[in-house]
């Protein structure tokens, strides 16, 4: 089968080769990849690849082998799948755990942009507890991530203040739910009573500050590249403040039902996913660099069946 496989950290960070068809564990569906979706944060792992790592984590298409022991969807069914790695291929084995059937309305690309962002998203308004009537501040909002969190967090009843500096990205935040979007946390007034902070950097410190009494601030990401630094006088002053690491990953519940939830979400229309850029795979390069160089809003999408040009527009949609 054809995969994209990590070069050496070099442009272009993938390039196409023939693998084997992935073995099975008897818990294992094997997948018919239809659609996968990029992650920056995948680019950044492509820099400096592991060895005997292949990229891949969101995917989408239709069974051709059920798992052996009977979990997880029949041979035929159109799914969503959250492997742990190696999704960027005409074939992929998911853990029966982690796939999800989807429904006759919800197409393979929308499918595709659910899994990672979904998930996180989904898991940080529940880590965060009830969040009516809270007072939410998310930076890096313009992510896949920030767009989800956005839509997720106003549905359950929160005021979300969303960090953009684009007026175009603010536009659909609001859009999305958000009751306020700020070009900077220069900008934010607070206090806030839940930071979703995903930039690191000089914005943890300076969204920790934006925190009511009490408050807590859940670190999720680092997309700045960029360490924080806490001056921890500061940080005991903040009275009652907490602070707290997420990683989705970490769910005592299992990816199977939570990406469940998303298809229903999406799939009644009370949840959307942002789409910036629908591709076929022989695009993935250049895709990747669009991402690294933040280009396109939301989501990425690759497709390994059809005629599907690269839009230059990361505004747009193409299906």
């Amino acid at each position: 089968m054809l995969a994209l496989l990590p070069t050496d950290g070099s442009d272009p960070l993938v390039e196409f080769g023939e693998e084997p068809e992935p073995p099975t564990a008897p818990d294992e569906t094997l997948i018919q990849v239809d659609a996968f979706s990029i992650n920056r944060g995948e680019t950044f792992l492509l820099e400096r690849p592991r060895h005997g790592w292949r990229p891949g984590r969101d995917v989408s298409g239709r069974v051709i082998r059920a798992a052996a022991d009977g979990s997880g969807p029949a041979a035929g069914a159109r799914v969503v799948g959250h492997p742990q790695q190696a999704g960027w291929a005409q074939l992929a084995a998911v853990p029966s755990a982690a796939v999800a059937v989807l429904p006759d309305q919800l197409d393979v690309v929308e499918a595709a942009a659910l899994p990672l962002a979904g998930l996180t998203a989904l898991r940080l308004v529940r880590a965060s507890g009830a969040v009516a009537g809270m007072r939410v501040l998310l930076t890096g909002a313009s992510g896949g991530v920030g767009h989800y969190l956005t839509e997720l967090a106003s549905a359950s009843g929160a005021a979300v203040t969303a960090v953009s500096a684009s007026p175009e990205r603010a536009e659909r935040l609001v859009a999305l739910g958000a009751a306020n979007v700020v070009r900077g946390l220069d900008d934010a007034t607070g206090p806030y009573d839940i930071a979703f902070e995903s930039v690191g950097g000089s914005s943890l410190p300076q969204a920790l500050k934006l925190l009511a009494k009490g408050g807590r601030l859940i670190w999720f990401g680092q997309a700045s590249r960029t360490p924080s630094q806490l001056d921890f006088f500061e940080f005991f002053a903040q009275t009652g403040a907490t602070i707290r690491h997420f990683d989705h990953d970490d769910s005592p519940v299992p990816d199977s039902t939570d990406l469940a939830t998303l298809v229903r979400l999406v799939a009644s229309g009370r949840l959307h996913p942002e789409i910036g850029v629908v591709a076929d795979w022989t695009q993935t390069a250049l895709v990747l660099e669009d991402l690294r160089e933040r280009r396109i809003r939301g989501n990425a999408v690759l497709r390994t069946v059809g005629d599907n040009r690269l839009i230059n527009n990361p505004t747009r949609r193409c299906t």
